[in-house]
């Protein structure tokens, strides 16, 4: 992985009270850098992937919304492979072994899922997460999602959070100014078309513990 850089990094606006407008402002960047950027991102994915992904785990890609990178035809390199699903009473995202050509089933979201039958998968079980989103700082690890918090709350549980995962969007859409809400679980790197780059983000937190711990408070 590499650490961050300015290389790529879109400065955008400053981001405002309303992260209804930076959506708005990131999704016209991501649709219009993404026809270039997806196919070098899948070229990325396929060099430099395959060394984090230990033998037997699965592989969590995203079934792509529009205008999201299309990591699918990755599916024949890796014998297993898993797919996001938003399912239960209360919902909550989790993640079912899913195969190229397996029947699915729209989730409470319209969003192609595998079918209920299929097992829900343990953290341990999954080797590294691909988490589609409209922005990235590359700095604190703050993703800009759709505002629906489904993986913070995944990534919330100890044990999800120490899954590797990567944010994955074309560099046009890195900016070092997102705003970060209390419940926001920082990503340690992302892919683009340059690659898997790493994040400053567990510096941050490990001063952030420092600084808690030395409080009287």
């Amino acid at each position: 992985m590499t650490s961050p850089g300015t290389a790529g990094e879109a400065e955008g606006p400053p981001p405002p009270l309303d992260k209804q407008a930076l959506r708005r402002h990131f999704r016209i960047l991501r649709a219009a850098a993404l026809a270039a950027a997806e196919p070098r991102i899948l070229a990325a994915a396929g060099r430099d992937l395959p060394h984090l992904l230990p033998t037997g785990q699965h592989l969590g890609l995203y079934w792509p919304l529009p205008g999201e990178p299309d990591l699918r035809p990755l599916a024949p390199a890796h014998q297993h492979l898993a797919l996001p699903t938003v399912a239960g009473e209360p919902p909550q995202l989790l993640y079912r072994p899913w195969r190229p050509g397996a029947p699915l089933a729209p989730d409470r979201y319209g969003i192609p899922a595998p079918l209920t039958l299929e097992p829900e998968l343990p953290p341990n079980a999954l080797a590294l997460l691909l988490v589609p989103a409209l922005a990235f700082d590359p700095h604190s690890g703050i993703r800009l999602g759709y505002g629906g918090g489904w993986y913070d709350r995944l990534r919330s549980d100890p044990a999800w959070a120490a899954v590797p995962a990567l944010v994955v969007l074309p560099s046009a859409c890195l900016s070092g100014n997102l705003p970060r809400e209390p419940w926001d679980v920082p990503f340690r790197g992302w892919l683009d078309e340059h690659g898997v780059h790493s994040t400053d983000a567990r510096a941050a937190d490990d001063q952030e513990a420092g600084e808690a711990v030395a409080s009287p408070l």
